[in-house]
């Protein structure tokens, strides 16, 4: 699966854009999140909060949707031709 990560999330990965092996049959979002922190450990405690769910601030993305808010979260089936995205908080002025 092929991650875009912002902001700070790509600093911790060390890279903008990240692909993954994901083993599951029907892969979902999840599936494709776990394997992302298999990759990259450094991202959990960013991306997580402490009861072990993705954090409010955190949206993902597949195919410029927020999968929590117009999908299924993480139960969202994926493909290998989806893109994924991780956005950190934004602020501005």
């Amino acid at each position: 699966m092929h991650w875009k990560l912002f902001a700070d999330l790509a600093e911790v990965a060390g890279s903008k854009e990240v692909d993954v092996a994901v083993a599951a049959a029907e892969p979902t979002v999840g599936d494709a999140l776990d394997a992302l922190f298999d990759a990259h450990p450094g991202l959990r405690d960013r991306v997580l909060d402490d009861a072990g769910d993705v954090a409010p601030q955190i949206n993902i993305l597949k195919n410029g949707s927020n999968v929590q808010m117009e999908g299924d979260g993480l139960a969202e089936p994926v493909d290998e031709t989806d893109e994924l995205a991780l956005f950190p908080p934004v602020s501005g002025g």
